[in-house]
Parts: C-alpha cells; sequence; structure tokens
C-alpha cells in the first residue's frame, strides 16, 4: 500500500487559523466532504466519537485521527499541517501541527489497519516530519509524503 493511493494532492492543506481540536475537525470535515464527498457534520461526528475513546495524538507533534464512515469506497486521507500547533491531549503531552485524518468505509478490515500503519511509521520518522515543517506548500507536503512510501501487507 502507497500513500498516494489513499491521500489526493487536494487533500493536502496548511490551516493557519486552527485554535482547538473541534475546529480542526471541523476544518479536516470540510476538506473531506470537498474531496470525498462526505458530510461534514458526520465526518466530525465520527472523529470526535473516535476521539472520546482516547486520544489519537502520537506524540512528537503529530496525530491520527481516524473514523469509520458510509459512503466510502476505499481508504482516504486528509493531511493538514498547523502554522500554531494546538493542544490535542497527545500521549507525551506536545501541541501537535501534524495531522493525518484517515477515514475507512464501515466494512472495511485489515486495509484500515494496514493504512493506520503506513500513516504512523511514517510520519514516525523524525526527518521526514522536519520536511513537513520546513514547507507551507501543499503540492511540496503531497511530494514529500508520497515519494516512495509503501508498507508490506502483514
Amino acid at each position: 500500500m502507497e500513500l498516494s493511493r489513499i491521500l489526493k494532492p487536494e487533500g493536502v492543506k496548511v490551516l493557519s487559523t486552527v485554535s482547538s481540536k473541534k475546529r480542526l475537525f471541523q476544518d479536516i470535515g470540510d476538506l473531506a466532504s470537498s474531496v470525498y464527498g462526505l458530510p461534514t457534520g458526520a465526518t466530525v461526528d465520527a472523529l470526535l466519537e473516535r476521539e472520546s475513546l482516547g486520544p489519537t495524538g502520537v506524540g512528537h507533534g503529530v496525530a491520527l485521527p481516524h473514523a469509520r464512515m458510509d459512503g466510502l469506497e476505499a481508504v482516504s486521507g486528509i493531511f493538514v499541517l498547523l502554522e500554531k500547533p494546538i493542544d490535542f491531549g497527545a500521549v507525551d503531552r506536545q501541541p501537535v501541527d501534524i495531522a493525518f485524518a484517515l477515514f475507512a468505509p464501515e466494512e472495511a478490515g485489515v486495509e484500515h489497519l494496514k493504512a493506520l500503519a503506513l500513516v504512523s511509521r511514517t510520519l514516525r520518522e523524525p526527518a521526514l516530519c522536519a520536511k513537513l515543517r520546513a514547507n507551507t506548500d501543499a503540492a511540496t507536503l503531497y511530494a514529500i509524503l508520497t515519494e516512495g512510501r509503501s508498507v508490506q501487507a502483514a
């Protein structure tokens, strides 16, 4: 699986005015609506519901919010870089400035887990995150994220 299969170039955005986790989820919902046709309200609700089970801030300024959604045919992603980090309740208590949201069809099995593992492994690389944080152009961010990264089937 490659990131280019789950992330479209138009699903990458730099956000400058996010002030809270809920506002971030609203912006992700708006983007998921325009890129994948997902209903904004249902998307935000699904992210908040998943977040209520435990924070998806994985540490080092990275969050991986995710949810299962009706109306999707494949695992899909949204990547956002925040110009100003926000409190996310991350496991290391560090503010988050990189968020990669994943949306999976309700019936998705291992594909959802493979995608989550791929994104997690990718964003665990300090050098890659440094490159992402040093760029504010969405096309450049997409190129950095998708250059030759894949995961083998488990």
